[in-house]
């Protein structure tokens, strides 16, 4: 068969030239020179037109959906992409509903051997369904319907994320766990991480109080300490202390401190 014209698009190095030295491994793939800028990225692709391009998730300036809008915007078709990231939790989500195929870093070999079996399979039959699925893809990551989003791509608009994932992904000891949002009943800060209390679980996430409120539907989820964020959903009621402060019960009899500045929004989310 026709060899592949294949892309590396990763701002970090050494992923980058990894991920292609062992591409280089696969004879169905003819490797062109790498990325390592999101816009440099769209100027490739929108120009060489390649028939696969390896993309990574996370990068400054556009991150991956945004790189591929901006094809999407130049020449309007899309070549065949497969993701990869770290652990991002609202990118798994995406993998989820409509991309070919992902890859998790450190990029597993048979995983790997997996997903060009599988994209040598799709190529085989590359048609518009391929297209909607990308573009359904950006449409489901940025809140948007698929008409809207291609709308407002031909008018030059930008489009920003509003949807908050269903899944947090956790690493730990090289292993990824993915725990449901829905299931979590409060966080609470221990030094540089934070202590997800999911289910009967208790899971250990490396992120800042405020990067993980980033994540969280605050209709949902409040803060209602400097170092605590607990699920509404789980609050049984607020207690007035003797001494004037405040206090949460939740469902499984957890307490929880509340700050005063946060005592009125409480308030307000547990009668609405």
């Amino acid at each position: 068969m026709k060899q592949l014209r294949t892309l590396v698009v990763d701002d970090e190095s050494l992923a980058r030239k990894g991920l292609a030295i062992r591409l280089e491994a696969f004879e169905q793939l003819q490797l062109l020179p790498e990325c390592k800028t999101s816009r440099e990225a769209v100027d490739v692709i929108a120009d060489q037109k390649p028939d696969l391009v390896f993309l990574d998730i996370q990068m400054p300036g556009l991150n991956g959906f945004e790189v591929l809008q901006a094809v999407q915007e130049r020449q309007g078709k899309l070549p065949l992409v497969v993701f990869v990231t770290a652990y991002d939790s609202y990118a798994i989500k995406a993998f989820e509903v409509r991309a070919l195929d992902y890859l998790l870093k450190p990029v597993d070999d048979d995983r790997l051997a997996e997903c060009i079996k599988r994209v040598i399979s799709e190529h085989q039959n590359v048609n518009d369904e391929q297209q909607d699925k990308l573009i359904n893809l950006v449409a489901e990551v940025t809140g948007q319907d698929a008409d809207t989003l291609l709308e407002r791509l031909a008018a030059g608009e930008a489009i920003a994320a509003d949807e908050y994932p269903d899944y947090i992904a956790i690493k730990d000891s090289g292993e990824i766990t993915r725990v449901a949002v829905k299931d979590i009943k409060w966080v609470d800060a221990a030094g540089d991480y934070m202590c997800i209390h999911a289910g009967e679980d208790t899971h250990i996430l490396r992120r800042t109080m405020k990067e993980l409120e980033q994540d969280l539907n605050p209709k949902l989820f409040q803060r209602v300490h400097r170092s605590a964020i607990v699920n509404i959903k789980q609050v049984e009621k607020l207690c007035n202390q003797q001494n004037g402060e405040y206090h949460l019960q939740l469902k499984n009899g957890q307490k929880l401190k509340v700050s005063r500045s946060y005592k009125d929004r409480i308030k307000q989310l547990i009668l609405s």
